[in-house]
């Protein structure tokens, strides 16, 4: 008799996934995500600032915050009971027939505002970039535990075998290293494969010249036999386990992965359209055109690290607020944009949950003279697609954006809703670990502002 781990097992290697999903949700009504695009702003957005507005911060900028506000919250550079409050410096407006409100930092990503379900109450205890960062993705702030998208690849496995399940998109090195996108203890083949733009997103893919391919398949068959012989002593080892599988993949690879990362391919208008070409959007507008084309091929979960060049990302509002934001928004809101525009013009938008998240927002109140710091305490993220019905808001933080107030909503919650939007129970998708059935979620978790962001 097969075991449920074992079943699951299977199942991250090729097997029906979506019927181990329907087996694992049971009854619950789910949303209809296949794929999901998980837009992760490394740095830290300011909420206020975007998708968060605050009349009452504004009026009273340039005060210091109530007593009672302040106490209990810190950080390691600001004083919140000295500190004063900095209202944003950008308007806010209503956009779509929803009236969403937003900043006029997104003037194409404001187009699509009755796409956007916007939850304003997401709040943490990790006020350092690397805690904070591994406590978003893979619900901890220790490292060495599996990402969201390996519990994907591992719960729902890919529809393409000739590509990996979990992709993973950066700009370069993350204040919390790999173990953002890790397996932790999952068998490594599910960790985050790493894609790159440009003409070899995958290193050391194509044969060396001069080497045919049948040439090649005898050699890795060789292989093969040899770990295999090697692994039939040492099933534990999953890290050995997860080599084998890469070359298998790898070679696989070598037909699908050239098509599928050829954005060359796109017409100039869909260039265009996610600013392909251009100084400010070229490279997060190749990575969201790449990941819409890694969706539309079958690939589960796609994850984009936006903002990890050092000196170059949002946690540059340090010192200067008003410069990192533009920048940075001006680099990201025409690709997302295009991003929204183009899943749903090719009907994929429906089947394709976006996710856009930040590891904690920016204080209300001013560090220096122009600059805001980490804030956890309340912030924003918005999903799209899935079958989400867009255009508001859920929950909210206090009239000056310290706390989040109404319907707070802990990254357990967040990650609980992400995977019933894929159609996954949380409390089911589990590996024995340590004597424990471990999960994303822990033992924590609520989902029922799924219903919220599905109900029409």
């Amino acid at each position: 008799m097969i075991s449920r781990r074992e079943m699951i097992f299977r199942a991250g290697r090729g097997f029906s996934g979506m019927a181990l999903a329907a087996m694992m949700q049971g009854a619950q009504p789910v949303g209809r995500a296949k794929n999901v695009i998980y837009i992760f702003n490394h740095g830290g957005v300011s909420h206020v600032d975007t998708f968060d507005p605050k009349p009452t911060l504004k009026r009273l900028s340039g005060e210091t915050v109530p007593a009672s506000f302040a106490e209990g919250l810190k950080t390691s550079r600001i004083d919140f009971r000295k500190a004063i409050m900095r209202g944003s410096p950008w308007e806010f407006s209503r956009y779509g027939s929803g009236g969403l409100e937003m900043s006029s930092l997104f003037p194409h990503t404001s187009k699509h505002a009755d796409k956007l379900a916007v939850v304003r109450s997401c709040h943490g205890d990790a006020f350092d970039h690397a805690p904070a960062i591994f406590l978003r993705c893979t619900g901890t702030q220790f490292p060495g535990r599996p990402s969201i998208g390996s519990w994907m690849a591992y719960g729902l496995g890919s529809e393409n075998r000739n590509l990996p399940s979990f992709v993973v998109m950066s700009d370069g090195a993350m204040k919390s290293g790999a173990g953002a996108y890790g397996s932790g203890f999952l068998p490594a083949t599910y960790q985050g494969t790493v894609f790159r733009t440009g003409k070899s997103p995958v290193l050391n893919l194509a044969n060396p010249n001069g080497v045919p391919a049948q040439a090649q398949r005898e050699t890795l068959d060789y292989i093969n036999d040899l770990n295999r012989r090697h692994y039939a002593s040492r099933e534990d080892d999953t890290t050995l386990d997860a080599r084998i599988k890469s070359y298998e993949l790898a070679y696989r690879m070598q037909a699908e992965a050239p098509g599928a990362v050829d954005i060359e391919s796109e017409s100039e208008a869909t260039r265009k359209l996610y600013g392909v070409g251009e100084p400010m959007t070229d490279d997060f507008g190749r990575k969201c055109l790449l990941a819409r084309r890694l969706v539309e091929r079958g690939v589960r979960f796609v994850q984009l690290f936006f903002g990890t060049n050092l000196g170059d990302d949002w946690d540059d509002a340090h010192n200067d607020l008003w410069g990192s934001h533009i920048k940075m928004t001006k680099k990201s809101d025409q690709p997302i944009a295009a991003l929204l525009t183009d899943l749903h013009a090719r009907g994929l938008l429906d089947s394709t949950l976006v996710v856009w998240n930040s590891e904690f927002g920016r204080t209300p109140l001013a560090e220096g003279k122009n600059g805001r710091d980490h804030h956890p305490y309340g912030f924003s993220m918005w999903m799209a697609g899935a079958g989400i019905q867009g255009g508001r808001a859920l929950g909210a933080t206090d009239e000056f954006g310290l706390r989040a107030t109404e319907h707070p909503k802990t990254v357990h919650d967040v990650n609980a809703t992400i995977q019933r939007l894929m159609g996954v129970d949380h409390t089911k998708l589990t590996w024995r670990y340590q004597s424990r059935d471990m999960r994303l979620t822990d033992v924590h978790g609520e989902n029922e502002f799924t219903d919220w962001l599905l109900k029409a």
